[in-house]
């Protein structure tokens, strides 16, 4: 059965070009600032993960973005070195319906992992990918390909904007709704994106990293 859903025009989205160049002129002066600003606690995150269990300090995932580009995501590692070999043990414990995984006491999380996901400080080095184009600072979460292989065309509309490292999902319900309510979410901001939006989900955000909320 076709999905009934309303259908977001994407020409409309296209045409909000003062907004989105003035977007990624802030994207590009913030996360500069943010990475400069940031180095000394990054310089600690890194310590402290190679220091647990001698593992690489940065993990890259290939994510897909606007218009189904694919890039390669920067986090910090915050799971054990073989966390992709053994995800497919744990797909029966996703704790998240639909085309997303998520289970709260993941045993692949290591000590130090758990904090950093607590604070969001994980997805720190993501301002890499904002200064590179690939991301932006608010916008949809960046899916998995094999994610958007299950999408419908009302999901899809995801990817008309460039993802985030933080978003309207990220700063309200996080991880207390499912898939459904998430792409929700995502599309609201996606209809309603403006500078002041953007703004008040960045500030939201770093509440969020001092006073955590549902993420895991």
């Amino acid at each position: 059965m076709a999905d009934q859903r309303t259908l977001i025009n994407p020409q409309k989205v296209k045409s909000r070009k003062g907004y989105h160049f003035v977007k990624r002129t802030m994207d590009i002066v913030l996360s500069s600032i943010g990475l400069i600003c940031l180095s000394p606690l990054m310089a600690v995150i890194a310590y402290k993960i190679k220091k647990e269990d001698k593992g690489p300090v940065f993990y890259k995932q290939v994510r897909v973005g606007k218009n189904g580009h694919k890039f390669e995501m920067y986090k910090f590692r915050s799971m054990v070195t073989n966390a992709d070999q053994l995800l497919d043990r744990l797909k029966d414990q996703n704790e998240v319906e639909g085309a997303m995984f998520k289970m709260k006491h993941d045993p692949r999380i290591t000590k130090v992992g758990h904090y950093l996901r607590e604070h969001s400080l994980d997805e720190l080095p993501q301002l890499v990918n904002v200064l590179k184009g690939d991301m932006s600072l608010v916008g949809p979460r960046p899916p998995l390909p094999s994610e958007v292989a299950r999408y419908t065309d009302y999901d899809k509309q995801r990817l008309y904007v460039m993802p985030g490292c933080t978003g309207l999902w990220q700063v309200t319900a996080r991880n207390d709704v499912g898939f459904d309510e998430m792409v929700k979410l995502d599309l609201e901001y996606v209809q309603h994106a403006n500078l002041g939006y953007d703004l008040w989900i960045i500030i939201k955000t770093i509440g969020i990293i001092i006073k955590p909320n549902s993420s895991y």
